[in-house]
């Protein structure tokens, strides 16, 4: 079975900084938001939040709060805001955010929290008086504030696609081609006796697979290779921890840079595996297959 991943978002390029925007639709959990930009060199902070709508005298609730910081060693101060008083601070000191770097923060909306999947972040819980059904549709808003921020922030919102096939293997094309920026993120549950399972990124013409990520469970091995002319290139199986495990569900993030993939697991970073494959623009296709059960797949 062929199947389409349509590419649906809401696409903000380069807006003024305070910025303040509604998003259009209730935040189901699966949705996820992403915000690029560059932090100059004289930054000292600068903050993402989740609010219920706009208002400024009352301040509007805050659902997320997510605040890098730079002064000294730098960190992560994630809280929420009720009745215009602040919770308890959560705060990490491993950051990859950093002055005159660009950053990616992807924001995933989960039933009870939200999840910003970055090397080295835990989980943050969110909105401790309730679940994310209460922030209802046209009343949310995204708000980066700090001045020190330039202007080379976009914001995407990407809502769930439910249309997809849950069986395997799983064969679908990728609306827009691979090249740098482009992320897939694949969710599902591993079988409980499982030995292994794969996802794949292929140029369809030609049925190379620039990317092939095989887990293997009955050895704890995160193996990645191409398969390129007809032959297997040399594996590649060095990791610092294997993230997965019988039973468990994941999360995997695959983002499409310049020189390699980068690929996420559950909110950590796992492994990085340069191109071989240097026709990004060629792959288009996803396959999926092996001892898991598929919930849910996306392309940006």
């Amino acid at each position: 079975m062929m199947l389409s991943l349509n590419n649906l978002q809401n696409i903000i390029y380069n807006p003024v900084i305070p910025y303040v925007g509604t998003i259009p639709d209730q935040l189901d959990p699966g949705t996820l938001i992403v915000i690029r930009g560059h932090v100059p060199s004289d930054a000292d902070r600068f903050q993402v939040d989740l609010q219920y709508g706009s208002s400024v005298k009352p301040r509007a609730d805050v659902a997320f709060h997510f605040n890098p910081r730079f002064k000294r060693a730098g960190c992560i101060v994630c809280n929420t805001l009720i009745n215009e008083k602040w919770g308890w601070e959560e705060i990490t000191y491993d950051t990859p955010f950093k002055r005159e770097k660009s950053f990616e923060i992807v924001i995933m909306v989960l039933k009870d929290k939200f999840q910003v999947p970055r090397s080295g972040m835990p989980q943050y819980p969110s909105n401790r008086e309730g679940d994310i059904s209460k922030i209802a549709p046209r009343t949310v808003y995204t708000k980066s504030k700090d001045s020190t921020v330039n202007h080379t922030l976009t914001c995407t919102k990407i809502p769930p696609m439910n249309y997809l096939s849950k069986s395997l293997p799983f064969t679908a094309r990728l609306n827009t081609p691979m090249g740098p920026g482009r992320t897939v993120v694949v969710k599902g549950e591993v079988n409980t006796n499982a030995k292994g399972f794969n996802v794949d990124l292929l140029a369809g013409k030609s049925k190379d697979i620039a990317l092939h990520l095989n887990p293997r469970l009955n050895i704890k091995a995160f193996v990645r290779n191409s398969f390129l002319q007809e032959s297997w290139g040399e594996e590649e199986r060095n990791i610092t921890s294997f993230p997965f495990s019988p039973g468990m569900y994941f999360e995997m993030i695959i983002y499409c840079d310049v020189k390699e993939f980068k690929v996420a697991v559950n909110g950590a970073h796992s492994l990085e595996y340069k191109h071989r494959f240097k026709e990004l623009s060629s792959i288009d296709t996803l396959e999926i297959n092996g001892d898991i059960h598929l919930l849910e797949v996306r392309s940006w």
